[in-house]
C-alpha cells in the first residue's frame, strides 16, 4: 500500500471537525471520501466545502462502506467509545480525538478490538507533533537537561466554546472538564518524563467560578509523582483571557522553557519561544515551523497516512490514550476526595 491514496472517512463536522476535514483534503496521499454529520446545517456546510465527498447523516452508514481505509472520529466525548468501536469492528483504522473514552473499561475494549481486527488506533494528542512541544521532547531525550526531574505544564485561556448543542457544558456528555483539555497536558508530562518512570499517583485541587455548576471546574491543578522520583505539575484555568501555554522542565544538568500565546487556541499567527539554560548560560533556540493546533492537526493527518502506508508508528497509540484517561480519572478522584490517588 506504499503508494496508494489513503481514503478517509470523517465522523463529525462541527467547529473542530471542519478543521479535520480541511487537513485531510490538504494532505498529500490522503483523500476525504465521506463525512457523517447529524446536523443538517453542518451537512450542507460539508457539501459546500468538500463537494467530492459523500455526506451522510448517520455514522453507521459511513462505517459500513468498503471504500475507506481509516475513519477520523470527532464527536462529543460520550460518543467516543460507541463510534470508535463501530469503526474498528468494521475493519478500518481509527484516528480518534481525545479523550480516548470516558472510562478505562471503554479504553480497554477499544484496545481489544484493535488487536482482534489488526487495525491501528491513533489518539489525537497533536501536541506530540508540534514543532515547539515536540522539540522539548527531543531536547530532553537528547540529554540537554540531564536526567529530567520536574516539569510544569500550564495553561491560561478563554472559557470553553459551548460545542454543538452545548455538549461541552453538559457534564453527562463531556464527562469532565479535566478530560476535555488538561488531558493534553497530562499526556505531555508523561511523554516528557517517560525516560525516568511512569505516573504512580496524583494529588489535585479544582474549583468553579459558576456557583450553579460546581461540576464544571474552571481551575484545576495537579501534582503527579512518577516511579523514578520525578514529578509533574499540570495546571489550567479556563477563567482567563486569550490562550497562553507554558512548559518548564528541569533536570540534573539544566532546563528548558517553552511558551506559546495567541488570541485563541486556533490562531494561525501565534507568538512562541523556546529557551534552554544551565544557570550560567541561557540560549534561545530556533523553532523551525509555526506551532499551533491547526499546524499540528495537519501533521497528525500526515502521520496517519505514513503509519498506514509504510507501517510507521503513530504519534500517540491507544495505550498512550488509555494512560491519559487514567491520569485524568485519578485527578478527578483526588479533587473529590482531597487525597492523593494512585494511577492505575
Amino acid at each position: 500500500m506504499s503508494d496508494a491514496t489513503i481514503r478517509f472517512g470523517l465522523v463529525g463536522y462541527g467547529a473542530w471537525g471542519q478543521h479535520h476535514a480541511a487537513s485531510i483534503a490538504q494532505t498529500n496521499g490522503a483523500s476525504l471520501v465521506a463525512v457523517a454529520e447529524p446536523s443538517p446545517a453542518s451537512r450542507d456546510a460539508a457539501r459546500e466545502a468538500h463537494p467530492d465527498a459523500d455526506v451522510v447523516g448517520d455514522y453507521r452508514d459511513l462505517v459500513r462502506r468498503d471504500d475507506l481505509d481509516v475513519v477520523d472520529v470527532v464527536v462529543p466525548n460520550r460518543l467516543h467509545h460507541e463510534v470508535a468501536a463501530a469503526v474498528l469492528t468494521s475493519g478500518k483504522h481509527l484516528l480518534l480525538e481525545k479523550p480516548m473514552c470516558l472510562s478505562l473499561e471503554q479504553c480497554d475494549d477499544l484496545l481489544r478490538l484493535a488487536k482482534q481486527t489488526g487495525r491501528l488506533i491513533a489518539i489525537n494528542h497533536e501536541f506530540r507533533l508540534s514543532s515547539l512541544w515536540g522539540r522539548v521532547k527531543e531536547l530532553v531525550d537528547g540529554g540537554l537537561v540531564g536526567t529530567p526531574q520536574y516539569v510544569l505544564v500550564e495553561l491560561s485561556r478563554n472559557p470553553y466554546r459551548l460545542g454543538s448543542d452545548g455538549w461541552r457544558f453538559d457534564i453527562d456528555r463531556v464527562g469532565d472538564w479535566i478530560l476535555e483539555e488538561p488531558i493534553h497536558f497530562f499526556d505531555l508530562a508523561r511523554w516528557y518524563l517517560r525516560s525516568v518512570g511512569e505516573p504512580e499517583s496524583v494529588y489535585a485541587a479544582a474549583n468553579s467560578r459558576q456557583p450553579d455548576h460546581p461540576e464544571l471546574q474552571d481551575n484545576c491543578s495537579a501534582i503527579m509523582k512518577f516511579t523514578g522520583g520525578a514529578y509533574a505539575v499540570v495546571s489550567q484555568t479556563l477563567a482567563a483571557f486569550e490562550h497562553h501555554q507554558t512548559v518548564k522542565l528541569t533536570g540534573t544538568k539544566g532546563a528548558v522553557w517553552a511558551s506559546w500565546s495567541g488570541a485563541m487556541d486556533r490562531t494561525e499567527h501565534p507568538t512562541f519561544f523556546l529557551k534552554a539554560g544551565d544557570g550560567r548560560k541561557v540560549e534561545e533556540l530556533p523553532v523551525t515551523r509555526t506551532a499551533g493546533e491547526l499546524f499540528e492537526l495537519r501533521d497528525q493527518i500526515a502521520s496517519m497516512v505514513a503509519a498506514i502506508r509504510h507501517g510507521r508508528p503513530v504519534a500517540c497509540t491507544g495505550e498512550d490514550g488509555r494512560w491519559s484517561v487514567a491520569m485524568c480519572l485519578a485527578t478527578q478522584r483526588s479533587v473529590k476526595t482531597g487525597r492523593p490517588v494512585p494511577i492505575v
